[in-house]
């Protein structure tokens, strides 16, 4: 766990300028971590010692509390920002887990180079597009500023041009791209500065003429460039109008690697358009000192420096940049356009150095620290700096780099991680502050190895199952809410479900099922409650649920209790079909024959309720326990009048239970049969379980008295068994 530097809360616990004051109030703050996500509680308390209070006014009431993350949570745009990137990341997942199921190299592989470059560019697009979204809608709060996501499109950007070429391209030229790159990330000259120029008469008698022409020269913009050396024509020198005239051909005809086949075509026509400007520099230096100024400046020295930067004399293109104000980027491009226009990436990194010795790196602004670092060649360095940024880039940067052999792929002896594991891990500890991106959250803990599968475990058991909070609906919206609460934790739990047979993590899944059961007895959804038991082969804990269902006909009667099986029957035949743990299937099997025997005395069914309490004593699928219960159940249907609803064989099993239960009982074994009675009669009457037992002898000897009356039955029986004992 990373140390905390700070935690800001509001109001604070102690003002500021006087935590040195905090000792002597004979308390300290104190911050517990929560095993669910990355938030703490916050409160101030007492020191172990009993030492009288000095000061008693430096801390709030130490009831107060606070909850704080060490993360921002991802909101809104930010939200939508991770999620959808998340599809990018997994596509990368399945082409690198492919490739190494093939035993394929990736670096050898044209077509997985390919890949990679396509999901790069997926992530500079995208990036691209939260840009502008959020720039467009500035009047809107946003959680994270366009210009973070600016700066992202700039990184991954650079990062696509510099390591990851188009197949056939790694060693060709980079300058061209660089350009591209620069222009279209840091746009200068602005528009603006054209259209006041263009706007004017003689715009070579305005300041921002010749610097206006000088970038645009140095960053490859022919157009503009030749449109204002056009407006020279007008120009009172005549040496300007001629030289100017000449220079614009040569801007519009500079040689570009894309337009070639062959590099080869490319040097042969950048050495032929080099001595095109060798001589145009002939032509201005015979241009005499008297005629070398104007009514404003010295123009010659201004179109010297263009004449010097397509000359590729680097201390020009410096000094330029500085006058401009531009930084060593501009430098560095236009090193590789106009210097050595073969440079290669490999050898970018001398030309930078060079640079960084005299227009070194903003140290502050990490988009500038993460351009040096990724010109430099230095990935290590971009990750670093990438992580102080976004844990977002940095995950997914070095998601890339691993694949394309950037870094290493070896985990460290110190951590057990690799790189890229490393940041990818970091990024999905950011992802934990927001517990509804647990699905994202452990996809990519999933694919950082043994290290990243034992953490997302951890996830997974810990996944909030209560999405709402039942205190904080009203008694009107008490049952609406029940509702949507099971249908959120039954959709939760088959998402996690789902997600421990996509990672294969059988014993995860197990355990989420047994604290889902939990849930759902809670809720008194026993029914699923069942059947997550089941799934779980959590047998001890499918039993305790038959328990919790049972004790609903002592706690809530009759009615309620068949209410609450109604669900339970298909979960039994299933549990049947599939041959599961026969003594848990029996007892639930009793549950829903008891329920099934009250539905029909609710519905005044009496016969078959009738032969249903005796069935469960002959199956033998009623427990001991429950033997007393049933037999005070028999009472009203033995009284039931004018037919008998016993055969004369179903009233001799209910006596034979009878005469079990209170031998046993005088034996000193009666709570084995007659616990369940007592607790019931402990909610209902007040009458003891022999009383009861006492009742329903006495009403199976006035129903033997009738069926001797009637006729059915043996009288020899009824003196045996019942005559002789009442």
């Amino acid at each position: 766990m990373r140390a905390l530097d700070h935690l800001n809360v509001v109001p604070p616990l102690v003002d500021l300028g006087r935590a040195e004051e905090l000792p002597e109030s004979r308390r300290t703050i104190h911050t517990t971590p929560s095993p669910l996500n990355e938030t703490y509680s916050v409160y101030a308390a007492a020191l172990l010692d009993n030492l009288p209070t000095k000061r008693r006014d430096v801390c709030p009431d130490d009831h107060l509390v606070y909850f704080v993350s060490s993360e921002t949570l991802p909101l809104s745009e930010r939200r939508l920002f991770v999620g959808d990137t998340s599809i990018i990341f997994a596509a990368l997942q399945n082409l690198v887990k492919t490739e190494k199921e093939k035993g394929t190299d990736l670096l050898q592989d044209e077509g997985g180079q390919r890949v990679i470059l396509k999901l790069a560019l997926d992530y500079v697009n995208f990036t691209k597009e939260c840009w502008i979204h959020t720039a467009q809608t500035s009047a809107e709060p946003r959680q994270v500023l366009s210009d973070h996501y600016r700066v992202l499109y700039t990184c991954l950007s650079l990062f696509v041009t510099l390591y990851i070429p188009e197949c056939g391209l790694e060693n060709a030229p980079v300058g061209d791209d660089l350009m591209e790159w620069l222009n279209v990330h840091f746009i200068e000259p602005s528009t603006e500065e054209g259209d006041q120029l263009s706007s004017l008469e003689h715009p070579w008698g305005d300041e921002t003429f010749w610097p206006y022409l000088t970038r645009a020269t140095l960053r490859g913009l022919s157009k503009a460039a030749t449109f204002f050396l056009g407006t020279l024509s007008g120009h009172p020198s005549g040496h300007l109008r001629r030289l100017s005239q000449n220079l614009i051909p040569l801007l519009n005809t500079q040689p570009k690697l894309q337009a070639y086949e062959a590099e080869r075509e490319f040097a042969y026509a950048s050495h032929r358009w080099k001595e095109k400007v060798k001589a145009l520099r002939i032509e201005l230096d015979s241009v005499p000192e008297s005629d070398r100024h104007d009514d404003h400046e010295d123009w010659w020295d201004r179109f010297s420096d263009i004449v010097g930067i397509l000359e590729g004399r680097g201390e020009v293109i410096q000094k330029v940049c500085e006058d401009l104000g531009a930084d060593w980027k501009e430098v560095c491009v236009a090193w590789g356009v106009f210097v050595d226009t073969r440079l290669r990436r490999e050898d970018l990194p001398d030309v930078v150095t060079q640079a960084l010795e005299d227009m070194p790196p903003d140290p502050t602004n990490l988009e500038d620290m993460i351009h040096a670092a990724l010109f430099m060649g230095d990935p290590f360095k971009a990750l670093e700096h990438a992580a102080k940024l976004d844990p977002w880039f940095s995950a997914h940067l070095a998601d890339i780099m691993e694949p394309l052999g950037l870094v290493e792929k070896d985990a460290t002896d110190d951590s057990g991680l690799t790189i890229r594991d490393y940041y990818v891990l970091s990024y999905a500890q950011y992802l934990h502050a927001d517990p509804a991106l647990w699905r994202i959250t452990v996809a990519y803990m999933f694919s950082c190895g043994r290290i990243g599968a034992r953490t997302a475990d951890e996830v997974l058991v810990r996944v909030p199952l209560r999405l709402h909070s039942p205190e904080s609906t009203t008694t009107m919206e008490s049952n609406a809410d029940a509702g949507s609460n099971t249908r959120d934790l039954a959709g939760v739990t088959k998402d996690l479900n789902a997600t421990c047979h996509e990672y294969q993590r059988e014993s995860v899944r197990r355990t989420v099922c047994r604290i889902a059961a939990q849930s759902f007895v809670q809720r008194k959804e026993y029914g699923l409650a069942l059947s997550y038991c089941s799934s779980a082969e959590d047998w001890a804990g499918f039993g305790r649920v038959v328990d919790r269902i049972l004790q609903e006909y002592v706690h809530a009667g009759p009615e309620q209790y068949a209410r609450y099986v109604l669900d339970i029957a298909p979960s039994l035949q299933a549990l049947r079909a599939n041959s599961a743990r026969g003594v848990f299937v029996h007892r639930l099997m009793f549950a829903v024959r008891y329920a099934e025997f009250h539905q029909r005395l609710l519905n005044r069914d009496l016969q078959d309720a009738a032969w249903d309490l005796v069935t469960m004593f002959q199956d033998e699928i009623a427990p001991k326990s429950w033997w007393g219960i049933l037999l005070h159940d028999a009472v009203q249907l033995l009284q039931y009048e004018p037919t008998p609803l016993f055969s004369y064989a179903s009233a001799c099993v209910l006596l034979h239970r009878l005469d079990e239960v209170c031998a046993r009982t005088t034996q000193g074994s009666g709570g084995d049969y007659l616990r369940i009675l007592e607790m019931k009669l402990q909610v209902g009457v007040c009458q003891t379980a022999q009383q009861q037992l006492q009742i329903a002898r006495l009403a199976l000897a006035k129903y033997f008295a009738r069926c001797s009356m009637i006729g059915t039955g043996g009288p020899q029986i009824i003196d045996r068994r019942v005559g002789a004992t009442v």
